[in-house]
Order: C-alpha cells, then structure tokens, then sequence
C-alpha cells in the first residue's frame, strides 16, 4: 500500500502565535523611515529586514587560487580529469562507480543521504536545503553539477565549497582505487564518475551528517545512485536529454524514478499527468512514502520584495509565515516549498513528529539562500541578469520571472547554446520577452556555431532582431550598447542565457568571481 502524508487541507492550521517575534516587521520600518524619500526606506527597509534574519546571501563562487603553486596542482587535476569521458558521453551502468565504492570502503553508507533529480530546480533546491540543514546545526555535504565556474563548486562542505587544496587531497587519495578500477573494467570511470567517488570520500572523511546529492541525469544508472537516498525530490519534469532518457514524460520519470529506494520518503513537486503516474507507481513498488506539492505542502502566498519574494509555505507539520527569498521567480517559490519539505521529511515532521520546524531557523536560512547564475543580477546601469536555463521548459520560467522581477522596457537576449539542447525550443520560449537578441558561443567544445545558432534565431525572431557576435565579449558589449540606446533612466536590460557555460563565462567576464 502507498502510505500518504496527511494532506494540506487536513492539516490543523498552524499557531503563529507561538513563535518568536522575527523582529521589526518590513512596515513598521518603512513608517519610521519619516524623514526619507519613500521608495529609499521601502529598498532600505527590505534590506534591514534581510540582515536581522539571516545576514545577505553569498552568491559568489571560487575563484582560480592565489598561491601559483595551488593553482598549478587543480590545472594538473582538471587536466587529467579531462582525459576521461565527458559528462555528455555515458555507458548507463552503475557497475564501474559501485567497484570505486567497494575499494574505498563503501563511503556513501556513512552518512544519511537527501537525493535531488528533475529536469529543472535541482541545484537551487539543493542549495535550499542544504541551508536549511546548516541552520539547524547539521554538517552538511553537497554534490552538484555543473559548475558554473570552478570545478571546486561541485563538492560543498558546511555550505562552502571545498577549498582547492582539499580538492586536490581528494584526489590524490582517491586516484590510486580509480585507476585500480579503471584496470578492471571495460571503460575507464568517467569524469563524472571520479568526481562522484571524491565527493562521497570528502563527505565521509570530514565527517557530515548529511548528504546532499544532485543527480547528473536520469537517475537509475546516474553515478550518484550508489547511494540510498533517506529522502528522494523529484523537482519538475520536462522533456531534456531525450536521447539518453526517453522521448516521452514517462520514460524520463521512469529514468528518474531510479533514485526512489525502498521505504524512503518521497517528496514530488508538482509533476505532468504521465510522469506522475509512473512515480507513484514505483513509490508504492518499494513501500516508499510519499508528499505531493499542492496536496501534503506548497505554496500558499507569494509577492514580489525588494531582491526577491516574500512566501507563506504549507509544509508537511504546518504553515510558514513571512519566509523572504532573495530569489526570483515563482519557480523558485516551488523549488522552495519542495526544499522545505525535504528537510522536514528528514526530520520526521508529518510522520514521527507532528509539530512543525522552528520558523525563524527556516526564516533564518531561506534569506541567507544564493543561487549563483539563476536569475542573478551582476551589473547596473544597464541592469544585466545572468540565468542558466538551457532547455525550453527552463525558458518559459526564466523568461516569466524576468517580466515579473525586473519589468524591463527593453530587454536584450545574449544566448549561448549547447548544440546538442533543443535551441528552437528555448528562443521560442524568450521570443515574447527580447526586444533583440545577440547570439554568440561560448569557450566549451559542446556549444553550438554562432551562425548556425544564429540562422535558427533569424527564423524565430526575424533578421531585424537578430545579431551575431562569435565572441562573448563582443556580445556582452553589443547587448549593453542595444540596452543603453533608450537612454540612462528607460530601463533596458540585458538577459545572459542559454547554457550554464556561457553563464559562467560572462560571470568571469563581468567582474564576478
């Protein structure tokens, strides 16, 4: 039988009455701010009320390191990482990455683990709880991919990636039992595969209490899926990958329904029809639990605040009051609902325990969430937004949140793609929002010719609104120069898109990291 949380509508409603005060409350700082000008005390107000609760989040991600000698060991790393297969070239099996598991001792059994999978929302959901888990006073370990500009950002302890140095410790530990392995198998271990094996060693070795994990695609024969995931979130599923995962809704949940083991938790966000289905069907094949976004918990109230949102989340043990996000987009109030639940599914709320989570440590925690190249603002004047979606379903929320955050006279698209994505899908999708776009490639073997990139634009956004700059600066420069044509104070903007890549590279380009 499917055993079922109570659902959201049966839950008792929640007694805020019992909380602590979170502090001054967002009006009554914009009413004491009497001698100001009031659209100052109201972008004031909201970033007082984001430093008493949980401090300004950081966004930035490593840079190359200081010391040349460090700096010359990870090039030595990434280099001989580089010899292996690429995360695009898999052989689905999870034979090779369960013999590196074998000879290390089995590390990945050592701690609890929450496993992440979906098409789109997995980073940011992991990122969400894994502050979650800090700010209840757990170590925490996280494991995503891609980066978006140094290779360390993949393996994250306490909420920090790891430094380079231990980077490169890691692996030199680890590298005597992959190439043990890579005698012994068919295939050498992948780059994905290695980089899996070092962090589930990191995680033991430091040690944590949890694990976060992010899977690299699909799920059942993902590397990440030695584990046994206590907890199993499947954020929203589209069509991705489809010549790897399946061409059809259910094909891919099926894929991804890999991560579901036996009487875990599952935590669904809201799912197609065909998807769903194939989910919960394998939920009740292994006497998984099981919490379904806009049944057991969700979103109950959300509005736009100054440099993000403010949300009422339903949890699985009750209602969350006055959670700020410094994330745009009501795709990130959904990943944040479903974050939520994760966590509270690991601590036992809405089965073990029925009281809810202390609500200023998940206040506390939300406000300090970044989410590097996810609607990220790097430059004013003009205003220019860095995301990395790179499929269509990812487009069509980008480019919505864009409208709802920002609200651009005038927006100009810069769109880097992988060759191997469906690029008409995603320009479709940014069509209505850019006013113009600049096509451009980025520094990855992987990305898509400018002009062939550039000859689909023509023919979804016309010639007159297309232009093409081979080089990433070069395109930056033109974006800019098109967003400034209105004048200093018309608010144009420039939208970076369509690979985590390029968003990377245009990141380092403008100064960040």
């Amino acid at each position: 039988m499917l055993r079922r949380l109570v659902p959201v509508s049966e839950l008792p409603p929640h007694d805020s009455s019992e909380q602590s005060d979170p502090g001054e409350s967002f009006d009554e700082i914009i009413a004491a701010e009497t001698d100001r000008d009031p659209d100052l005390a109201v972008i004031e107000a909201g970033s007082r009320t984001l430093r008493t609760q949980g401090g300004p989040p950081q966004a930035d991600v490593p840079a190359r390191p200081e010391d040349p000698e460090v700096d010359r060991a990870l090039r030595e790393v990434e280099a001989e990482l580089a010899t292996r297969w690429g995360e695009t070239k898999l052989e689905p099996s999870v034979a090779r990455i369960a013999a590196l598991m074998d000879v290390l001792g089995e590390p990945q059994r050592s701690y609890p683990s929450i496993h992440i999978t979906g098409t789109n929302g997995k980073t940011s959901t992991a990122r969400m709880i894994e502050a979650l888990l800090g700010a209840f006073e757990l170590r925490t370990g996280r494991y995503t991919s891609p980066h978006v500009q140094s290779i360390t950002e993949r393996i994250s302890l306490d909420g920090a990636p790891v430094s380079p140095e231990r980077f490169i410790e890691t692996y030199q530990d680890i590298k005597p039992y992959v190439e043990m392995v890579d005698a012994q198998q068919e295939y050498r271990l992948s780059f994905f595969e290695v980089l899996t094996g070092m962090a589930y060693a990191a995680f033991a070795d430091a040690p944590v209490d949890v694990a976060v994990v992010e899977v690299g695609m699909g799920g059942s024969w993902d590397a990440t899926n030695v584990i046994d995931g206590d907890v199993a979130v499947v954020t929203p599923i589209d069509l991705d990958h489809t010549d790897r995962l399946g061409e059809t809704l259910a094909a891919i949940a099926g894929e991804k329904a890999g991560i579901v083991k036996q009487d875990a938790t599952v935590i669904l966000a809201q799912q197609p029809v065909d998807a769903a289905q194939v989910l919960l069907k394998k939920a009740v094949d292994v006497n998984a639990t099981v919490a379904r976004e806009g049944l057991e918990f969700g979103v109950v109230a959300r509005q736009v605040a100054v440099g993000g949102q403010l949300l009422t989340l339903r949890g699985l043990g009750g209602e969350y009051t006055e959670i700020y996000l410094p994330l745009h987009g009501a795709h990130q109030a959904h990943n944040a609902a479903v974050a939520l639940a994760a966590v509270e599914a690991f601590f036992g709320v809405g089965a073990q325990r029925p009281e809810p989570l202390d609500v200023d440590t998940v206040r506390k925690a939300f406000a300090a969430v970044a989410s590097p190249g996810r609607l990220e603002v790097v430059r004013r004047s003009p205003t220019v937004v860095l995301d990395a979606a790179h499929n269509p379903a990812g487009a069509r929320v980008t480019a919505e949140a864009v409208g709802e955050a920002f609200q651009f006279s005038r927006l100009i698209g810069v769109v880097g793609a992988s060759g191997d994505k469906n690029v008409r899908g995603l320009l479709e999708a940014f069509e209505p929002v850019f006013a113009e776009v600049v096509v451009t490639q980025n520094s990855s073997h992987r990305a898509m010719d400018a002009d062939e990139l550039a000859a689909i634009a023509v023919e979804v956004f016309g010639e007159d609104r297309v232009q093409v700059e081979p080089r990433l600066p070069d395109a930056l420069e033109a974006a800019i120069t098109l967003a400034e044509e209105e004048g200093e104070f018309a608010g144009g903007g420039v939208l970076v898109t369509g690979s985590v890549i390029t968003v990377g590279e245009a990141r380092l380009l403008l100064g960040k990291g």
